[in-house]
């Protein structure tokens, strides 16, 4: 019997069509909406946001079941599935909509994230150092409904076959056993 609740984190690693991608995937995790997060107007539209003026990022909220798969365990795979040491870029995204976040919902999160960052960089996995913000969750504006399940609905896409298939593989190669069936 499950006494715990559904918890939410919100992530930031570049284009959330790839992090949307991964963490809809993993065992736990019962919803991962991509959105916007972090910035300074209300209800930005995603052509003001992939301008970089308004100070969002492209992130997903992600709902998970903590008896299922810990914070941790979901930060290991956003660290194994970015590059956090690039500030404001992955890959070809390039801009402050495209940084590395933790968008903690509470100050347990905090503590866990930086204690993560801290270990991660001691395992010397990246040759430079981690930039991942770490900061307070703030409003959440969804995506429109063309940017959800992207790359379930356009794997044929250029973008989806370069970008996003490789951080599929890396996921199933490293976290096999967290997938879903």
């Amino acid at each position: 019997m499950k006494n715990q609740e559904i918890e939410t984190t919100t992530l930031a690693g570049g284009c959330f069509w790839c992090t949307e991608a991964v963490f809809e995937r993993i065992k736990g995790v019962t919803k991962a909406i991509p959105g916007f997060t972090g910035g300074a107007i209300k209800n930005p539209a995603y052509r003001e946001i992939i301008s970089g003026r308004t100070g969002h990022a492209e992130a997903i909220e992600i709902h998970f079941d903590p008896e299922i798969i810990s914070f941790e365990e979901l930060l290991y795979i956003f660290f194994s599935t970015h590059d956090p040491t690039t500030l404001n870029r992955q890959q070809y995204d390039v801009g402050t909509q495209y940084r590395s976040a933790i968008f903690y919902h509470s100050e347990e999160q905090k503590q866990k994230a930086l204690e993560v960052i801290q270990n991660v960089e001691k395992e010397n996995i990246f040759s430079n150092k981690i930039v991942t913000e770490v900061t307070e969750a703030s409003a959440f504006y969804e995506a429109e409904a063309e940017h959800k399940e992207y790359y379930s609905k356009h794997r044929q896409q250029q973008y989806c076959q370069v970008i996003i298939d490789p951080k599929i593989k890396k996921l199933k190669e490293l976290f096999s056993e967290k997938l879903k069936k």
